[in-house]
């Protein structure tokens, strides 16, 4: 028998919320935090707006030595750990053996805690410049940190590092899928027994010159309303023309029930199931069906042991491109059936943009969110309904009511297909 597995610490970076409590506020609010790009000079870029994680400073968070040493997603990644294993009650500080330095370190046995962190670009900035160097003034320019910087598992590295966590430190690359399938492989080590706790989630920050270029030579984002950003993400709305990038760390502290007791943590809710599928499709498009991202669905709410008239929220990939937005409709009635009309579905990417990685990180934590405190979150700048898109996707303002059960989806470029589960945690 599967052991169960409970949530114990959350932590979020995001454009609408530097904790979980700013960003449960933000999403209650339907605020956006979609802007005017600030993390480089627009000119000559159809795309002028971003998602941005504003006035980050990682000092509050981490060691600046630490974090010199560090691209920005891996600082984001850290920062939400530091506050998932805070809420967790999982860090003690401990002094070297001179009593001159100190560091924030997991309590328990650290070879049974594990990381596993999903990231689907790196640094990009660490690329784009060490790239600028070398050809504007050659190899000996470069930045001496280039490659460990740069490279994706630096988040899951850094975060065992920071805070000692010895178990394994793993890194999910499924491109937008990649934060949710790393959720579902902490989930499989926890149920095997290989971990006791596993610090679990998804990061991302790529708002660079190369990165939204190359989104816009895709025709991937939107470009019509770069004049008011706030309205520029707008899923399942029939006037939608691309996704807005954003970035964001969402990570959890997920635990095996029987470890979460005996050290009398506060659970916060049960990580039920997990399942995924690959589409065999398209590089870039899902399979129109919603046949590949249903099967997923199907496979997770399985996994849970539940069925689909127990969910009452689904927080939906709703990226607020023409293709994702109506073959998501299909997907969830493809696994809903009936209940898909009853469901309450919302995309907070119409607040948060696309946020990669990222999104499962921060999506799973707005599904315990809405089981917590009651509430569904909206999808705002849903003014003129897809008729594709025929569900109730809370338009515009928060709903409230109870959340048993709550799901969430992630999609990404390959045909990735990634979704989780989260219950009401019951004591017995």
């Amino acid at each position: 028998m599967n052991k169960k597995v409970v949530v114990t610490g959350m932590g979020v970076i995001s454009p609408i919320g530097k904790s979980t409590a700013e960003f449960s506020e933000s999403l209650k609010a339907g605020r956006s935090g979609v802007c005017k790009t600030t993390q480089f000079d627009t000119t000559g870029f159809d795309v002028t707006i971003a998602g941005e994680v504003k006035d980050f400073d990682p000092s509050l968070w981490i060691e600046k030595k630490d974090a010199r040493k560090m691209a920005r997603f891996s600082q984001f990644a850290v920062a939400a750990a530091a506050q998932a294993l805070e809420q967790a009650n999982l860090i003690e500080t401990v002094s070297n053996a001179e009593g001159t330095e100190t560091k924030k370190r997991i309590t328990g046995n650290a070879e049974r805690a594990g990381v596993v962190l999903g990231n689907g670009i790196g640094g990009f900035e660490i690329v784009s410049e060490s790239f600028r160097k070398l050809h504007d003034a050659g190899p000996r320019r470069m930045l001496p940190l280039t490659v460990p910087l740069m490279i994706n598992n630096e988040a899951a590295g850094n975060i065992s590092m920071v805070f000692g966590a010895k178990g394994p430190a793993f890194t999910q690359v499924t491109a937008c899928a990649s934060g949710t399938d790393a959720l579902g492989q902490a989930l499989d080590l926890i149920r095997s027994g290989r971990c006791d706790i596993v610090i679990a989630g998804g990061t991302e920050s790529c708002i660079t010159p190369f990165a939204i270029g190359g989104f816009q030579m895709l025709k991937a984002l939107s470009t019509k309303r770069c004049d008011t950003p706030e309205k520029a993400s707008r899923p399942f709305d029939v006037d939608r023309d691309g996704f807005v990038l954003g970035e964001a760390a969402g990570v959890l502290v997920l635990e095996s029930e029987e470890s979460a007791k005996k050290r009398g943590a506060k659970i916060l809710a049960e990580f039920a199931g997990y399942g995924a599928s690959a589409d065999a499709y398209h590089i870039t498009s899902p399979d129109p069906s919603g046949e590949g991202g249903g099967r997923a669905i199907k496979l997770a709410l399985e996994d849970a042991g539940i069925k689909g008239e127990d969910i009452q929220y689904y927080n939906a990939h709703g990226t607020s491109t023409e293709i994702n937005d109506v073959t998501e409709t299909k997907m969830i009635k493809f696994a809903f059936g009936d209940h898909a009309k009853k469901l309450k579905i919302s995309s907070t990417n119409s607040m948060t943009g696309h946020c990669v990685a990222g999104g499962g990180g921060i999506e799973a934590i707005a599904c315990i969110l809405a089981i917590q405190e009651g509430f569904f979150p909206p999808t705002i700048n849903l003014d003129n309904p897809d008729p594709e898109c025929d569900l109730d996707y809370v338009p515009n303002k928060v709903q409230y009511g109870t959340v048993n059960a709550a799901a969430s989806g992630s999609l990404g470029f390959g045909g990735h297909n990634g979704v989780v589960v989260f219950k009401k945690y019951e004591v017995k």
